[in-house]
């Protein structure tokens, strides 16, 4: 039987009251199990949006059947993406080959640099699947990428206007149902379907991991107003994927916002953790944790998964277990990885590489000079340190000897994949910078650091909720020397 929490039962009523709600649900506070039992409590017809098809035929097991658990692509597909089956699943292209089917056949100068076919071409694409993912109706310059060493509004401004007509191409190309030169997949039949304002027959809709949403689907969504009651919950903290598209819609929701602040997932003092990352995050909640399963914090000689911040800092990881004879896995696998290698190993032997991060760099050593001396491009130093250190066949032999997770005695994961997933025992990874200090100091005569980025903050948040009984917070211990980061009392 499911006994309701009070926040939990607030938020039955106002969804018999036929309200719009916003759940703000923290770090394992029963998400999907919430939205399960608001759908048990009426015989109303209703639809359940997935984040993913996995997700989708879990929830099928758990909701009633008055309500069809779905993804928006799922729906997509059965009204008009059907039409589009010649063309889903061809065969993998190169990019460099679409784009000379589109017209792209020789280098161009932009911005006092030579995009390369290949280059040019991985832009296109990219710029379709960024409209793609917006609710906007044309293509437009702000849809193109940013290019590394490309990032002035001047500068962007001449790659859009060589990209877009480009572009255009491929999206007229992509309205064929039956043949083109552009590989179709399901993000364009779910634009399609969007800019054909569909209206879902259903008395209520509710979305799950709103902070995720693409723009695309939050159209679809608020479309239904006028005839369905809507109700998404999500976490705003966990709104960490907004560099691919995705988009926090919980906080401007025009609805009726509640919380469910407690977690079934760990005790008090992880809670009061994570309540400190919330701070900083300008997050709208703060969790209680269960007495029933209480967590500890400290030193873990032994984990079950370590979290990073970067691939590059997981592959660090990777390399130091298979070095000390440690079987391990990957979240997510090593195919990220093993691109970076090989775009280095490129780099080095003086040849071009269309890696979109390291593209403009004509030589590893510009990229070291680059990773050195530009602000901009201190991201990238440990990439360079990573490659200097080992090399790119080590690098390549590690990857090549992970193991499956089943099979592995630790698990190494970004913080990115590792989000949704949660481990008996987590450390966190030393790649998580601490703010850089002002030029202001004290009253001790230590400098003062800056304010800790939200978007950090919001990262840190999902990387310490993802243990059930221990967490190292290691790499983040930096938080303890933040004055507005004191412990609640």
């Amino acid at each position: 039987m499911f006994t309701p929490t009070d926040e939990q039962a607030e938020a039955a009523d106002h969804f018999a009251a036929g309200q719009h709600m916003a759940l703000q649900a923290g770090a394992g506070t029963g998400k999907t199990s919430t939205l399960a039992f608001l759908a048990h409590s009426t015989t109303r017809r209703g639809r359940y949006f997935a984040y993913n098809r996995a997700i989708a035929q879990e929830a099928a097991t758990r909701f009633p059947p008055n309500v069809t658990c779905r993804t928006a692509h799922s729906l997509a597909y059965a009204a008009l993406g059907h039409r589009y089956t010649r063309r889903l699943g061809a065969p993998r292209r190169p990019a460099w080959r679409t784009g000379q089917d589109l017209g792209i056949i020789k280098p161009v100068r932009a911005a006092g640099h030579t995009l390369m076919p290949t280059t040019l071409s991985n832009t296109v694409l990219k710029t379709v699947t960024r409209f793609c993912h917006s609710a906007d109706t044309e293509l437009a310059d702000h849809h193109v990428p940013q290019l590394r060493g490309m990032d002035s509004p001047k500068a962007h401004g001449e790659l859009a206007g060589i990209v877009i007509p480009y572009a255009r191409k491929a999206w007229a190309d992509l309205q064929n149902p039956d043949t083109g030169v552009v590989r179709f997949d399901p993000d364009h039949f779910l634009k399609i379907w969007s800019l054909t304002n569909p209206t879902i027959h259903a008395d209520f809709l509710l979305l799950d991991e709103a902070q995720d949403t693409n723009p695309v689907v939050e159209h679809i969504f608020n479309s239904q107003r006028d005839h369905a009651q809507l109700v998404m919950v999500g976490d705003s903290a966990q709104a960490i994927y907004h560099w691919r598209g995705a988009k926090d819609v919980m906080t401007t929701f025009d609805g009726t916002h509640l919380t469910l602040s407690r977690s079934f997932r760990f005790g008090p003092a992880l809670a009061e953790e994570a309540n400190r990352w919330l701070t900083l995050a300008d997050a709208p909640l703060r969790l209680t944790g269960s007495t029933t399963n209480p967590t500890s914090l400290g030193p873990l000689a032994h984990p079950d998964a370590i979290l990073c911040r970067t691939n590059v800092g997981a592959m660090k990881q990777v390399m130091n277990h298979l070095a000390a004879g440690t079987r391990v896995a990957l979240v997510g696998g090593g195919d990220s990885l093993r691109a970076l290698a090989l775009a280095a190993r490129q780099l080095q032997e003086g040849r071009p590489t269309s890696h979109p991060e390291l593209v403009l760099f004509p030589t590893w050593g510009a990229l070291q000079d680059y990773a050195t001396h530009d602000p901009s491009g201190r991201d990238l130093q440990p990439l360079v340190d990573l490659v200097d250190n080992h090399g790119t066949e080590a690098i390549l032999n590690a990857v090549n000897r992970l193991s499956d997770e089943p099979d592995a005695e630790i698990t190494i994961s970004t913080t990115h994949k590792a989000k949704g997933r949660e481990w008996l025992r987590v450390k966190i990874a030393d790649d998580f910078p601490p703010p850089a200090d002002t030029d202001e100091q004290d009253q001790h005569g230590q400098p003062i650091p800056e304010p800790v980025d939200p978007g950090e903050a919001r990262l840190a948040y999902v990387a310490v909720t993802r243990a059930r009984r221990h967490v190292d917070i290691g790499g983040l211990s930096w938080i303890d020397s933040l004055p507005d980061a004191r412990r609640e009392p």
